[in-house]
């Protein structure tokens, strides 16, 4: 066989699974989100997306643009070169010094991606922190695991969201042992919440360090866009949170938040920090822009919230399969990967919308689905249509329609999209 063999091998193998990725082509039309031109087949159309993780239409906010294009204008396209060797810009200190004051940390770093800043901080506690034991919740992202493996370090796996479980983990170590919990605040497949405050209390009991993963929480949680540590008055409990600009603050990068200490560390040891380019100047404002933005301005995070309600309530009065979950993510339930891709397909084809299929590995098996997350810009008009396309694509797929039980309130977290029931 030829080296090209095994590559076709393996993706034939994606194919025979009935999970082989295909990417959207898309063209985003500012100032029209959540429009955008789809040039898939049949020619160039408009769509509406659904499945964005620019939770709050923020990549097309006036300020975040025209600070994109001041800085880009004035400072130029590109860093032009590592942190270490002429790439700090000052838009990227400013964009640290928001960051730090966001979570009320001492010092934050900013990393090319989220993806990047789990993996180079975790792979760097596990280095610097001697005989330390990782513990991990069982669904976090492939990032946080990717970078616990490549820490080196002992790591034992907590069932999800289980503090009993975690406890029991905790208790068959030593106090004096150098332990990490690393956990996420919403899971973003499932939307449900981490017990955040019980796992400070254990962490704080058991002689912890605690690491959360808020990239789905930042700009959307909390009275400052903090995420859901803020909004439950923890985030003073937490050694490290990471976060994204690539989500709700409509940019692009990951970030730690933490203490002056840990941050110098992590600048000083990480080779995913030290030998990449920086992030873009322009790229930095448009971050600090949206974050200072967010800190100040609710309408967009209230605007988001009762969208969510309008959506969730209208899928769930039509019999459509929506998941638990507590948060503006509306997971709707398939369990089945061809079924999620024709699904998928036929929404696109049929109706102009656009919902990306979710499916193994990314779920479990058996649990594949349309992962839908409304935006502030998303009309009543967009719901409806939503709604109906949905209904129709699961009658003619023979898709069964079945209502979830209610999600469980998260200890601590004040139910931000509190849910609608037919008949209740």
């Amino acid at each position: 066989m030829t080296y090209d063999g095994y590559f076709k091998k393996a993706i034939d193998s994606l194919h025979a699974e009935k999970r082989y990725r295909i990417f959207a082509d898309l063209e985003r039309i500012a100032g029209s989100y959540p429009k955008a031109i789809y040039r898939g087949g049949g020619g160039p159309r408009e769509v509406t997306v659904w499945c964005s993780n620019d939770y709050l239409g923020m990549g097309e906010h006036p300020k975040v643009l025209d600070a994109l294009s001041k800085t880009s204008g004035a400072l130029g396209a590109t860093a032009g070169g590592t942190r270490n060797i002429s790439g700090t810009s000052h838009p990227i200190i400013e964009l640290e010094q928001e960051l730090a004051d966001l979570h009320g940390k001492e010092a934050a770093i900013v990393f090319s991606s989220g993806f990047v800043s789990n993996d180079a901080t975790l792979s760097t506690l596990g280095k610097l922190l001697p005989g330390v034991l990782m513990i991990s919740d069982e669904w976090n992202h492939a990032s946080m695991i990717e970078g616990i493996r490549r820490s080196g370090a002992e790591k034992r796996i907590f069932r999800h969201n289980d503090v009993a479980h975690l406890e029991e983990i905790l208790q068959a170590e030593p106090i004096d042992r150098l332990k990490v919990i690393a956990f996420e605040s919403i899971y973003s497949m499932d939307g449900d919440v981490a017990p955040i405050s019980e796992i400070c209390d254990l962490a704080e009991r058991y002689n912890a360090f605690t690491y959360i993963d808020e990239v789905h929480a930042v700009g959307m949680y909390g009275e400052r866009g903090g995420g859901v540590s803020e909004q439950m008055g923890e985030a003073h409990r937490l050694d490290i949170i990471e976060g994204t600009l690539a989500k709700a603050f409509g940019t692009f990068g990951g970030y730690i938040a933490a203490s002056s200490d840990v941050v110098d560390a992590v600048r000083s040891y990480a080779p995913g920090f030290i030998f990449t380019t920086a992030l873009p100047p322009a790229i930095a404002a448009a971050a600090a822009t949206s974050i200072r933005h967010l800190k100040t301005s609710d309408t967009e995070r209230r605007q988001h919230k009762e969208r969510v309600v309008e959506t969730r309530s209208l899928l769930d009065s039509m019999g459509l399969p929506v998941m638990p979950s507590d948060t503006h993510i509306l997971p709707v339930f398939v369990g089945d990967p061809e079924l999620c891709k024709s699904a998928s397909d036929l929404l696109l084809k049929a109706f102009d919308i656009y919902v990306q299929p979710i499916n193994y590995p990314t779920v479990p098996r058996g649990t594949e689905r349309l992962r839908i997350t409304p935006a502030p810009y998303h009309s009543i008009d967009d719901v409806e249509a939503l709604a109906r396309a949905l209904y129709a694509t699961w009658q003619h797929l023979g898709l069964p329609l079945f209502k979830y039980p209610a999600p469980t309130k998260a200890p601590g977290l004040a139910a931000p999209f509190p849910v609608h029931r037919a008949g209740g």
